[in-house]
């Protein structure tokens, strides 16, 4: 692996590539609920005889994305692709953190050491042009109500990376439902985490 760039000031973006048929949606409020609408109207495409649950969808996906912008969150991925009739479920949140929201002026040895938890996998890794990230795994009782009626357990995987010349951290939160697939979806995610790259 070469040797990371040394960074004078902080970069202008970050860089990401994702799977086709994972749908974009930005934070922002003057742009969060196009996102919204764009992607209810494709997945309910040709799809007269369920208003209400297209309504629900697009309530759930607005508190989510509000919540997700309260706490830092820039972007938001939503898969649609599927494998014959079967949905593979899963998301993925990107975050700029503010300082206060870690130890004051943490490395990315201590972010692992503050994420330790009995329930985590805990690790550091190396993001091919990125740098170094804390990465955790870890699995959650579903919560129907919040979930759009999910009752399987969630597989949750975050990358926290130090951005450049700053004292923020960029977090990339990947999460799915789909149990009996969580192993094929965590190698999926740690493929799509393996190409940030900074701008």
């Amino acid at each position: 692996m070469p040797d990371a760039i040394e960074w004078d000031s902080p970069p202008k973006d970050y860089g990401l590539i994702v799977p086709d048929g994972w749908f974009k949606i930005r934070l922002e409020p003057e742009l969060r609920d196009q996102g919204i609408v764009a992607l209810a109207d494709q997945q309910f495409r040709g799809v007269d005889n369920a208003p209400h649950v297209k309504e629900r969808v697009m309530r759930d996906l607005q508190k989510q994305a509000k919540t997700a912008f309260r706490r830092g969150g820039i972007e938001l991925y939503i898969s649609t692709l599927t494998v014959g009739d079967v949905p593979l479920a899963s998301s993925l949140l990107v975050s700029i953190c503010p300082p206060d929201s870690w130890p004051r002026n943490a490395t990315v040895h201590q972010l692992a050491e503050y994420l330790e938890a009995p329930a985590k996998h805990v690790a550091l890794v190396d993001l091919p042009v990125a740098g170094k990230a804390a990465r955790e795994r870890y699995r959650e009782d579903p919560d129907p109500e919040v979930q759009m009626g999910n009752t399987l357990p969630t597989t949750t995987v975050a990358f926290h990376i130090p951005i450049p010349a700053t004292r923020n951290v960029l977090s990339m939160t990947f999460s799915t439902p789909v149990d009996p697939l969580a192993d094929q979806m965590v190698e999926l995610f740690d493929a799509v985490a393996e190409t940030l790259h900074w701008i």
